[in-house]
């Protein structure tokens, strides 16, 4: 393919890198990766919950009872098109896109560590909020203030996990992350199968059980250390090195140390990393940072995600069966996230994005087609056919667990100089909440409207994004994190974009 093999980058100096990976590392990823739980549940239980007779009776009564009317003429795929529904759903990622550049800014100045901490306790209220929630207001404000958690978690803990992790571990390190999220999925589809059993408000358990991730994630955090690379960002050079050491479980960190100093005497430099990131030489990463979270939404994903008891519900299965099917699709995202921290750093990431884009765009157009066929606007598909669509729905989130979900936090959260890190991670937050809400606002109308063919869409942008990845997108596996500009100046196309003469003179001495 052209976006060619990994690179030479040139740097040289990470053969000198010393250290292991120490309890110390281990143990702050998991805590920083629980920030992924957050994520996850959201994502898991709002399907669930939205689902719900009891829930949806209370607050979307109009929706109730179009669920329950029985009136044939209507197509299933419209059950549930109401846009107060779907805010329920979205408002959580309009929230996060605005927290986000507030997380930006707290992110830079006071480090990774105070990030987490702020995104846990707000999610605990947001949480709290939701279960105790007796009105549609009081469920929106819950949503946002869970949109504030997951916008400060979503900016801080990439970032956290890239910094702490030794670069040749650091993608199966990142990914921690997005096996987290996919946990939260399955532990939130585990609980609304369960709560949905209760006699009334099981979803006031779902929900507020959202909270339990947000303490772990509190306490956890107040007993990790902060990146090397933010403490010598914020001055303290000294406390960087000692915690680099710790964290390596070695003294002899000289060579990974002179380049983060290195590195941050250039971030010093940038008063404005978001005027900054602007210039020439960033121009390929801020494209990766819009055009890799902008495609992982426009995968379908979330829109599965959020919405898979819905989904079956509507093609045939009935609620148990709906939420049943979630728990499994909830475990594949699982195993599959596995498969993809054992191979990241072995394959490295063109070669899973690729392998999942395939898999992907096969299993939606096999749908699409059996939909089309099979599932008129109100007759129903076969139990044989129904389990066909719960399969390759499970084929096609396997594809995307070991592929575009965890490589479309782990690429663009390793790509930036540390001067533009922060403003980086923030566009890049930004851009997936925003198409986030888009789809979660979207699906549902766009179910009612396309029926069959938002699958067929679908696959159409996975072909797109499958292309872009193949030519523009060059292996990271493996670079350091400070010498990361080499991967571009060496590709076919970005090399003539971003040339030798732009690079910062400090940078380039590291290849001398």
């Amino acid at each position: 393919m052209a976006g060619g093999p990994a690179v030479s980058h040139g740097g040289g100096r990470e053969a000198h890198y010393e250290g292991r990976v120490t309890g110390h590392v281990v143990f702050a990823c998991i805590v920083a990766a629980s920030g992924g739980l957050l994520f996850g549940y959201d994502i898991g239980i709002s399907g669930g919950v939205t689902s719900m007779d009891v829930f949806l009776a209370k607050f979307f009564p109009g929706v109730y009872n179009k669920k329950h009317s029985g009136d044939l003429v209507e197509s299933h795929y419209c059950k549930y098109d109401d846009q107060g529904l779907q805010l329920f759903t979205s408002s959580l990622y309009l929230a996060a896109l605005v927290a986000t550049y507030f997380a930006s800014h707290t992110t830079r100045m006071f480090g990774r560590k105070l990030t987490m901490l702020i995104a846990g306790l707000a999610f605990l209220v947001g949480s709290i909020l939701n279960a105790a929630a007796t009105n549609l207001a009081m469920l929106i404000i819950g949503r946002i203030l869970l949109g504030v958690g997951v916008g400060f978690a979503n900016q801080a803990v990439p970032l956290y996990l890239s910094e702490m992790a030794p670069s040749k571990y650091r993608g199966a390190f990142n990914i921690m992350f997005q096996m987290a999220t996919t946990i939260g999925i399955l532990i939130a589809n585990l609980i609304n199968y369960g709560t949905d059993k209760m006699a009334k408000d099981g979803w006031r358990v779902s929900l507020g059980l959202a909270g339990v991730p947000a303490i772990l994630l509190c306490l956890g955090g107040l007993f990790c250390y902060e990146t090397p690379n933010s403490l010598i960002e914020r001055g303290h050079k000294e406390k960087g090195r000692e915690v680099l050491a710790k964290i390596r479980g070695t003294d002899n960190v000289t060579a990974e140390y002179n380049d983060m100093i290195e590195a941050s005497e250039i971030a010093q430099a940038v008063k404005s990393p978001f005027a900054n990131i602007l210039q020439k030489r960033n121009r390929p990463q801020v494209v990766m940072a819009v055009l890799i979270p902008l495609f992982q939404q426009f995968t379908g994903i979330n829109a599965i995600m959020f919405y898979v008891p819905v989904l079956f519900n509507t093609i045939g299965f009935g609620q148990d069966a709906s939420l049943y099917s979630a728990v499994i699709v909830g475990a594949v995202n699982v195993l599959a996230t596995v498969v993809s921290i054992i191979v990241v750093d072995r394959w490295g990431r063109r070669k899973l994005f690729l392998q999942g884009g395939v898999q992907m765009f096969v299993c939606q157009i096999m749908i699409g087609v059996i939909l089309a066929v099979k599932f008129g606007g109100t007759s129903e598909l076969s139990k044989s056919e129904a389990n066909g669509v719960l399969a390759l729905v499970c084929f096609y989130v396997a594809a995307f667990a070991w592929s575009w979900g965890p490589l479309g936090w782990l690429v663009p959260s390793e790509i930036f100089p540390l001067e533009t890190r922060s403003a980086g991670q923030s566009i890049t937050v930004g851009v997936n909440m925003t198409f986030t809400f888009v789809i979660g606002q979207a699906f549902l109308t766009m179910l009612c409207s396309l029926e069959w063919g938002i699958f067929i869409f679908f696959a159409a942008m996975v072909f797109i994004m499958t292309f872009f990845v193949a030519f523009f997108l060059p292996e990271t596996k493996g670079v350091p994190i400070e010498e990361m500009i080499y991967v571009w100046r060496q590709h076919w196309f970005w090399k003539n974009i971003v040339p030798a003469s732009d690079f910062p003179t400090s940078t380039k001495n590291v290849a001398n």
